[in-house]
């Protein structure tokens, strides 16, 4: 299973949520695309997102975490999502929400599924390899540079807890 994890991270992910979605991607807020192997050989914290959850504010904690280790090669993903039925409408509000709120400008995808069956490719593969599956917005997922599952956190950790930053810090060059 790790295999797979690797190969999907390395392959890059999309929203599509096919069966065997290896070479998917994971489609950007902007209009773009992510390709996880982009960011190969760096850490990347992932973290399913929803404006309007009472744990929003952790946004700011993202951003701040993504301020600082940037230039040491962590890269934060915002992955919003609606799994929960917290999240706004549209990308553009959520978007706009989290500039005009959180000054973001970290990486962040369209609205993506994060569970069951219809979860994108990514949760899937988290969820087959290490038991874990978001149980509510803001739950997070930290993966090494050599593309494995190094952690995973509920939505009461908050990303500038000592232990992710230890974690994260563990992984920096």
């Amino acid at each position: 299973m790790r295999r797979l994890l690797f190969a999907l991270l390395l392959a890059g992910l999309s929203t599509g949520v096919e069966a065997g979605a290896i070479g998917a991607r994971f489609d950007s807020i902007d209009g773009e695309v992510y390709a996880l192997e982009e960011w190969r050989g760096r850490p990347v914290f992932v973290v399913n997102t929803a404006s309007r959850c009472g744990f929003a504010h952790q946004f700011e904690g993202l951003q701040t975490l993504y301020d600082t280790y940037r230039d040491r090669g962590l890269v934060v993903l915002a992955i919003p999502s609606n799994d929960f039925r917290q999240e706004l409408a549209t990308e553009a509000e959520v978007k706009e929400f989290c500039e005009v709120n959180f000054f973001l400008d970290m990486p962040m995808t369209m609205i993506t599924e994060i569970r069951g069956e219809a979860a994108h490719p990514f949760y899937r593969a988290v969820r087959d390899e290490t038991g874990f599956e978001p149980s509510w917005n803001f739950n997070k997922v930290l993966i090494g540079p050599d593309g494995e599952v190094v952690e995973t956190w509920g939505a009461t950790t908050e990303p500038l807890a000592p232990e992710v930053i230890a974690r994260i810090e563990e992984l920096l060059d």
